[in-house]
């Protein structure tokens, strides 16, 4: 196994760049990808975020290109999202210091005039999401005759925000004489069709079992009865500054986010930003990039503003709500023990969470126990609305286990038997306080 860079074969202008960021040892996805991707093989990579992938097809492919070359560009990234496009743009900016390598990052949200003069120089490197290249090629500013090298990055992304028939597009118009490299968080059925479709012959490298978690990043999770008593722990957790120096609190919904980030705002230290889709693109660019500097300690998120995101000296992930989709609970972790680092993920699980939360264990290959609340949390009453919303959820659950259960109107003696075991736990939290506070 090359252990160094050099041993890589990385190029010696690129090297002086991974010097100075202090990229000194390569992660394993890069030890076995890059002479992969030297070799000039297709390479399908399943890796989890955080394990250094990116540069694992950049550090190869900029190797390869060598110096500019003509006008239209030779290798493509294809991303999901305008933040990722941002950020694997930002990634080039730093490893290409020492070289004249020309690259551009192009994405939806602003006029594409202001992107057609970004490439008309030339550009040898071009990160891209479908939707805009797609826009670029049919005004007829690019031109695909000399694309070598094409990379899918987060293939489990696009085939979730429905990219499949934009991709089909390009695939028509790029040179089907390429090389091919698709990376994903997660190899489903989607994923498995995708890359059918786009390559013929490949490697497949898979660093860890597709779907389980980042081996640095420490999980719990806390049996939460409701939403109000949520928001409790959660300010509870952030008392302590010095621990959650950094952290994403991962929500459903904006209506979450907005009470959540009312919440803290007035209860905790720090500088707080939101993000949600009514934001504007500037804002949520902005409130990343001020988080990845430092310059604000907690930021809450729905999954889809969060995409793209990569910040290093992340501390904790919190989900103050479990995700729809269970591959999404891998990436959200992900955001934390990046680049070898240690980080923790905190969940919290009301009565209606905990089929799910099995569902996500037997996914990841692991079973994270939930635990009790701290005795600190106030315990506040289950509302009756929300009540009625998580018995519908458990016996929609119980449907599915058993498609002959008839739900609780016509079995009422089992009414809640799951909701009321998971309670049990919130009981014995309040004998426990109640003896706490008779001890003082």
């Amino acid at each position: 196994m090359k252990n160094s860079f050099e041993q890589l074969k990385v190029a010696k202008s690129i090297l002086k760049s991974l010097d100075d960021i202090g990229f000194i040892t390569p992660t394993p996805i890069q030890q076995k990808a890059i002479p992969i991707i030297s070799s000039g093989v297709n390479l399908v990579g399943v890796a989890q975020t955080g394990t250094g992938k990116t540069a694992a097809y950049l550090l190869p492919l900029l190797t390869k290109l060598k110096k500019p070359e003509g006008v239209d560009p030779r290798v493509i990234i294809l991303v999901p999202t305008r933040e990722l496009a941002i950020q694997v743009g930002e990634d080039i900016a730093e490893l290409t210091t020492y070289s004249d390598i020309r690259h551009a990052a192009i994405f939806g949200g602003i006029g594409w005039t202001k992107h057609a003069a970004l490439v008309e120089p030339g550009v040898d490197i071009l990160v891209a999401t479908p939707g805009r290249l797609w826009d670029l090629y049919q005004q007829g500013v690019l031109r695909f005759k000399k694309v070598k090298h094409l990379v899918i990055d987060e293939a489990d992304r696009m085939m979730d925000m429905g990219f499949m028939p934009q991709l089909q597009q390009l695939q028509e118009i790029i040179p089907s004489k390429r090389q091919n490299l698709l990376f994903s968080a997660t190899f489903s059925e989607a994923v498995e069709k995708l890359t059918e479709e786009f390559i013929d012959f490949y490697e497949k490298l898979e660093i860890a079992p597709s779907a389980t978690p980042v081996r640095q990043v420490t999980q719990k999770a806390y049996a939460v009865p409701n939403f109000r008593t949520k928001l409790n722990l959660i300010r509870y957790l952030l008392e302590d500054e010095e621990k959650f120096n950094r952290v994403v609190i991962f929500v459903r919904t904006k209506e979450h986010a907005e009470s959540v980030f009312k919440v803290i705002e007035r209860k905790s230290e720090g500088e707080k930003r939101i993000l949600h889709s009514n934001k504007a693109q500037n804002t949520r660019i902005n409130a990343i990039q001020a988080f990845k500097s430092g310059d604000v300690r907690i930021l809450i998120t729905t999954d889809v503003s969060a995409r793209g995101m990569d910040v290093s000296e992340v501390s904790h992930v919190i989900n103050f709500d479990l995700p729809k989709d269970y591959d999404d609970y891998i990436h959200r972790i992900g955001r934390t023990a990046r680049a070898g680092k240690k980080g923790d993920a905190i969940t919290l699980i009301d009565p209606s969470d905990e089929w799910h939360w099995g569902k996500i264990g037997k996914l990841m290959r692991t079973d994270v126990k939930i635990l009790p609340l701290p005795l600190e949390v106030e315990l506040v009453e289950t509302a009756f609305a929300e009540n009625q919303e998580q018995l519908r959820e458990i016996d929609r659950q119980r449907k599915i286990d058993d498609p002959s259960y008839q739900g609780a109107f016509h079995q009422k003696k089992r009414r809640g038997s799951a909701k009321r075991s998971f309670e049990d736990k919130f009981s014995r939290t309040k004998a426990r306080q109640k003896r706490n506070k008779r001890k003082k």
